[in-house]
């Protein structure tokens, strides 16, 4: 398993699509600065297949120093909770016998 970072990703997107490298490097950035913004807002992130964003409200609670077993009380905080969607679901089930299907491309689906 590999780690793909987000330079490969525009490199991949920019030749897939034929658009110029700093072209994608600019929507792909302006997109992942969008998402931090509307999450920072406390708003759901729904995209259909993909899957959905959403930020909780963790509690506060009482942990445990594990070298010295002293009460460390951890305070509440906001984090956020992904929970994936149909297609990618589909791409990652480990049924046998069924080639993993490969997500369609943006000709191939429906307006959103």
């Amino acid at each position: 398993m590999a780690t793909v970072t987000k330079k490969e990703l525009i490199d991949q997107i920019a030749e897939a699509t034929g658009e110029k490298r700093v072209v994608v490097k600019k929507i792909v950035q302006s997109f992942l600065d969008q998402v931090i913004v509307e999450l920072g807002k406390g708003n759901r992130l729904e995209f259909r297949d993909f899957g959905v964003f959403e930020v909780k409200q963790r509690q506060g609670r009482l942990a445990q120093n594990p070298k010295t077993l002293a009460p460390v009380p951890v305070p509440p905080k906001r984090t956020v909770k992904f929970k994936v969607g149909r297609l990618m679901k589909e791409v990652l089930s480990p049924e046998e016998g069924r080639a993993a299907k490969q997500p369609r491309s943006e000709s191939s689906s429906s307006a959103e």
